[in-house]
């Protein structure tokens, strides 16, 4: 399949000629009689000559997705990567776009359409590495946080500050939900992600072990898609590789998040295809990685690109009996986070149970215990506020 070069933000376009438009005074030959079958087709050939190469190709992948429940019949993975790098490139009509992601989210992409437009994904967006070190990569919602207080920054400082290499990615806030987003929980953490040039996001994963490329200023092909989003008005399939995708090229732990049953299970078929070999599925709060803890953690382990493990965790068998603080406002979750980090406060007990998930599925740890067992030391000694006091400076 050939490349697609990835170019500027689409433009809203001028509607397409119509060569077939009758004119005052001009007979139109559907009115004196049947057309016959040559002349239709010839004005059906008019018509497709008159639309681009590409919005004529981008219009037969848009009929597969768009044909209706018995007549459509999806994409292959090669079709799908093809449709995203269009949609990616700008070259794509507005109208199209739009048409594409809402039939899309209609008919709900099967796992290897997630596949082919993670692929795209794959090519086209920014890449970090870890040499020779295994990265924690999380996949959570750009559209954020809106009832509940979030965990992954904290979590992100404390796996960071125990060598931990984490992978963040995200944007700014986000169609549907607009709610608060992992770079604005940073910057009230004093620490500043947006703005930063590709290289200064490795420089610190490098030094200090975590990562955060935002969507504006690192995958702007990517940006380009959410003026369309906004006007849909619902999250369409392409919000998926959010969950699915990881600016990380190497060895990882990918921790996704999900809200409902379907999801999870396409996106072990979807990631298996991609050849993802180490998965850890999170049924969190508001569709984030952040296990609750006021009823038992659903999730998933897949080793190897093997089939998924059930792993349900229950918070009370290790004496985890916190309520799941409430969202109110920067301001305020700033001074629950900060106590969090010095093992203190609301947050305190949410946020070692989930560091003690991951320190055991990271493989730290044999058991779930002792992981939690290490979670509460690293948060007694602070060492998650050493460095965000680092990155702060």
């Amino acid at each position: 399949m050939e490349n697609v070069a990835v170019g500027p933000t689409p433009r809203l376009l001028q509607p397409l000629p119509n060569p077939g438009q009758t004119h005052p005074g001009q007979a139109d030959p559907g009115q004196v009689g049947q057309r016959p079958a040559t002349d239709q087709r010839s004005r059906r050939s008019r018509h497709a000559q008159a639309l681009t190469p590409d919005h004529a190709r981008f219009r037969e992948l848009l009929g597969k997705v768009g044909s209706g429940e018995h007549t459509s019949t999806g994409l292959s993975r090669e079709e799908a990567c093809e449709a995203m790098e269009l949609m990616l490139a700008g070259r794509v009509d507005p109208c199209q776009l739009g048409a594409f992601l809402i039939a899309h989210r209609i008919r709900r992409p099967a796992p290897l359409e997630l596949t082919g437009m993670l692929d795209a994904y794959r090519r086209h967006g920014p890449v970090l590495t870890t040499p020779g070190r295994r990265a924690l990569c999380f996949g959570v919602p750009y559209d954020g946080r809106s009832r509940t207080a979030p965990l992954l920054p904290l979590l992100a400082l404390v796996l960071a500050a125990a060598g931990e290499p984490v992978v963040l990615h995200g944007g700014d806030a986000m169609p549907v939900k607009y709610g608060v987003t992992l770079a604005e929980l940073f910057a009230a953490l004093g620490i500043e992600w947006r703005g930063l040039a590709l290289e200064a996001v490795q420089a610190r994963l490098e030094r200090h072990n975590l990562a955060l490329t935002h969507q504006g200023d690192h995958f702007a092909a990517a940006e380009g898609l959410v003026p369309v989003r906004e006007l849909i008005g619902k999250r369409p399939p392409v919000a998926s590789l959010e969950l699915l995708w990881t600016p990380h090229r190497g060895e990882h732990l990918l921790v996704s998040g999900f809200v409902h049953p379907p999801t999870e299970s396409r996106a072990w078929e979807a990631l298996r295809a991609a050849g993802e070999e180490e998965v850890f599925t999170v049924k969190g709060l508001e569709g984030s990685t952040d296990l609750p803890t006021t009823r038992a953690g659903i999730t998933a382990r897949l080793r190897g690109g093997g089939e998924a493990e059930r792993h349900l965790l229950h918070p009370r068998d290790h004496g985890i009996d916190a309520e799941e603080a409430a969202w109110d406002s920067l301001e305020s979750w700033r001074e629950q986070a900060l106590a969090a980090l010095r093992g203190e406060g609301p947050l305190a007990q949410a946020l070692a149970w989930n560091l003690a998930a991951l320190l055991w599925q990271a493989d730290r740890f044999s058991s779930l215990a002792a992981a939690l067992e290490q979670a509460r030391a690293l948060l007694a000694a602070r060492s998650g506020e050493r460095l965000r006091l680092e990155l702060a400076a």
